[in-house]
């Protein structure tokens, strides 16, 4: 040492935490050699790997890493020296002032380092005295170390009940009682990593809960099981961290939660309920479950996701009741029917169950050919069919359905159920159905907050269904009106709403073209209901009806009686053509098929329609003028005509009691009118396609023009083929397929189709 250092007030040890990008660390104390600096990483000592400087000086120095320590590693550094006296004064020898001092800076720092490490240590306080010796090595073997009642060590049987309790009043436990309070999944060897096979743990922990009474625990993790787990009524619940990943048989519920048979499992809890399937079910078998919960009363049960099945979660009657109990829902996806409401026998019931949220939604790619429902309720043959007060409160639907030939219902009720009150349902890609009801069904109420349908929202009533009484109440786009009338079809701009037919024809969205002459033989409604005619004029604002020219909204009208049409044109005349329930047209009886609010109607008998005597010259947005309909009246088309002079429409609206929510027609496959889009679909066995090469095939869509925009696609996977439409001539759109690969293709028989877009 070059000079002499100082030994100050400064505590022997620092720590850092490192951040993966600092190597050099400092520390404050002195020390005498390299060798005293004890390094330590997490814990460990390190041997080698970093260089030490500032040995002998008095403000301390640095460790320098060959590498930075990995980011959150906790770095220590502390004097280590050899408490031994390591010189000797001789004898009558001369006594340096300098060896004096290094030998008491020595034992300085010794002094410091001894009370850092019993600053550590656990000890008495100042004022407690005496001391704590331990029993002999013998006495303590396999048993609890602990303090007697006056407060001196002692040992205690493993087992005791005399240890002591953090809070007064506290009875006794063992540690092993004390641990024994929850069960975990763990406990049984489950590792939740998602690989290794959990079922045989799972269903041991399930085992244990259900026969000891407690609640199971299955904590973070993805569980992996080949076998359907099973956890009895005998538990207490079941508390959910983690995630149940099904990767077992068809035809089984992945977990099933309660007991069967006449069992009542009363007053449970279940939370985070997360149960996947490894692979999305085909949809096809209906035992293909998610999970089902059986015969709970005045239970809780939170479910965080439910995906992949035939069925993703099922409430069960089985020869007892399934009542009163909450339901927390979240991601239910991917399922062909999100949540059924069931009885298995013709004891059992399921009534007053409250269900929150619910997101019920599918990719758009999931089976895109099969019918799929949100919540559905059911009954096995011979069951218990009155399932009564339901409450679903704010469920989502994301069904995937709209614009597709498939179905996407929320809820399809084929029981007799009785006030099922659903509230603030979003319906995303559904069916124009909030619920279909195929049986006794009644007293069911809808408030659909959000429709991407809008006002189009009803109940399906097959022709299974034997009652009604159920009210659909569509807020989306129609609050303001709700309580005096229900939107049925707006045409806002009707220029915009133009669609090019042909070179000459136009048609427009939503409506049907009139013609006051139409000619051949005529008895349908198809007949009149026109997708386009010619003599149709536009304007800035809307289009100019040239004499004998109409458009109107085609209405099913065989549940409601009345309805309101508010026009914006310059002073049309309205015009009603009646049908019956085959769509066979009605003439004039002698007593009027249909009567207005503000005047009268007349028969045309050359139109074959009523029209109003005189202009609608004070009907506006917000006084339509009301048509009344005889109760033979199942179809009618609404709208206006001028016969003898030309004048300009702007915008249509048409409005019924809030009561009915009636069907507006077009764009069906017999009544093409009021839609820019055509499609149709074609059995085709393409031939073996070369490389670079084509194959044609004609598909018939009955509207197609040249210069319509189309498109097409094949049911079959077709990688390497590319399908390319175009309409070749009037109603055919020609389908080619193109080989883009460099070997020959021979596509299996399937469906090919094809959609025409008019702009």
């Amino acid at each position: 040492m070059a000079e002499h250092i100082t030994i100050g007030d400064v505590a022997p040890r620092v720590q850092y935490v490192a951040d993966g990008v600092l190597a050099a660390f400092t520390y404050p104390f002195p020390i005498f050699d390299a060798a005293d600096l004890e390094i330590r990483i997490d814990g460990a000592v390190l041997a080698g790997g970093a260089t030490v400087t500032g040995a002998g000086a008095s403000e301390g120095g640095s460790v320098v890493f060959d590498a930075p320590p990995q980011a959150g590693a906790k770095v220590t550094l502390r004097r280590r020296l050899a408490i031994a006296r390591t010189t000797d004064f001789q004898n009558n020898g001369v006594l340096r002032a300098r060896a004096l001092n290094d030998e008491l800076d020595y034992q300085v720092a010794a002094l410091q380092q001894v009370a850092d490490d019993v600053g550590s240590a656990m000890r008495l306080d100042p004022t407690d005295a005496g001391g704590l010796v331990l029993p002999l090595r013998g006495a303590r073997a396999n048993r609890v170390l602990g303090f007697d009642s006056t407060g001196d060590v002692t040992v205690f049987d493993r087992g005791t009940g005399l240890l002591g309790v953090p809070y007064p009043g506290g009875v006794p436990r063992s540690v092993e009682d004390k641990l024994a309070e929850r069960l975990t999944a763990r406990d049984f060897g489950a590792t939740g990593d998602g690989v290794t096979d959990d079922g045989p743990a799972l269903a041991a922990a399930m085992a244990a809960a259900a026969a000891s009474g407690k609640t199971l625990e299955i904590g973070e993790g993805t569980f992996r099981t080949t076998q359907p787990l099973v956890l009895g009524g005998g538990a207490a619940g079941l508390v959910m961290r983690g995630t149940i990943l099904y990767a077992g048989p068809d035809g089984q519920a992945a977990l099933t939660l309660g007991d069967g048979a006449a069992a009542r499992n009363a007053a449970k809890r279940y939370e985070g309920l997360r149960v996947l399937r490894a692979s999305i079910s085909d949809w096809m078998n209906e035992a293909d479950i998610g999970l089902v919960m059986r015969n709970l009363d005045a239970s809780f049960v939170e479910i965080r996701q439910v995906e992949g099945f035939t069925i993703g979660i099922r409430t069960q009657g089985v020869e007892r009741g399934f009542e009163d109990t909450t339901i927390n829902l979240g991601r239910i996806v991917n399922n062909k029917i999100g949540l059924d409401v069931r009885t298995e026998t013709a004891g059992a019931w399921n009534t007053s169950v409250r269900y929150y949220g619910g997101h019920f939604a599918l990719g758009s790619s999931v089976h895109t050919d099969k019918d799929r429902y949100g919540v559905r309720l059911s009954a096995a043959p011979g069951a218990y069919v009155a399932h009564n007060r339901h409450l679903f409160d704010g469920p989502g639907f994301e069904l995937q359905a709209r614009d597709r030939p498939i179905t996407g219902i929320p809820f399809l009720i084929e029981v007799n159920s009785r006030s099922v009150w659903a509230r603030a349902v979003r319906m995303e890609g559904c069916s124009p159905h909030v619920a279909r009801h195929t049986a006794g069904a009644q007293d069911h109420v809808y408030e659909v907050a959000w429709a991407s349908q809008g006002y189009l929202v009803d109940i399906d009533y097959p022709a299974s269904a034997t009652r009604t009484g159920s009210v659909v109440r569509a807020t989306h786009q129609s609050a303001a009106f709700r309580e005096a009338t229900r939107e049925i079809g707006a045409v806002p701009n009707l220029r915009a709403a133009r669609i090019r037919w042909s070179n000459t024809e136009w048609g427009f969205e939503k409506l049907a073209c009139l013609s006051s002459n139409v000619s051949g033989s005529i008895a349908t409604l198809a007949d009149f209901a026109f997708p386009a005619l010619a003599s149709y004029a536009f304007t800035d604002s809307g289009v100019l009806l040239t004499g004998g020219r109409g458009l109107g909204f085609v209405v099913d009208a065989r549940g409601c009686r009345e309805f309101a049409l508010a026009v914006d044109a310059d002073a049309p005349r309205l015009v009603v053509m009646c049908f019956d329930a085959s769509r066979n047209l009605l003439t004039d009886s002698g007593t009027p098929r249909a009567r207005a609010s503000g005047q009268s109607l007349t028969w045309n008998p050359t139109a074959y329609w009523y029209q109003s005597a005189a202009d609608m010259a004070d009907a506006t947005l917000t006084r339509p003028q009301v048509v009344r309909l005889a109760p033979e009246v199942a179809y009618a088309i609404i709208g206006v005509a001028r016969i003898g002079s030309d004048y300009e429409l702007r915008s249509m609206r048409l409005a019924c009691d809030p009561l009915f929510a009636p069907t507006l027609i077009y764009g069906q496959p017999n009544l093409p009118h009021g839609t820019r889009e055509l499609v149709a679909e074609a059995a085709w066995d393409p031939p073996s396609i070369a490389a670079g090469g084509t194959a044609a095939v004609n598909v018939t869509i009955p509207g197609a023009r040249p210069g319509d925009f189309a498109s097409a696609a094949f049911s079959l996977a077709t990688s390497g083929l590319v399908f390319m439409a175009q309409v070749g001539a009037t109603d055919v759109v020609t389908v080619t397929a193109w080989n883009k690969t460099a070997v020959a293709v021979d596509l299996a028989a399937g469906t090919v189709r094809a959609r025409v877009v008019k702009t």
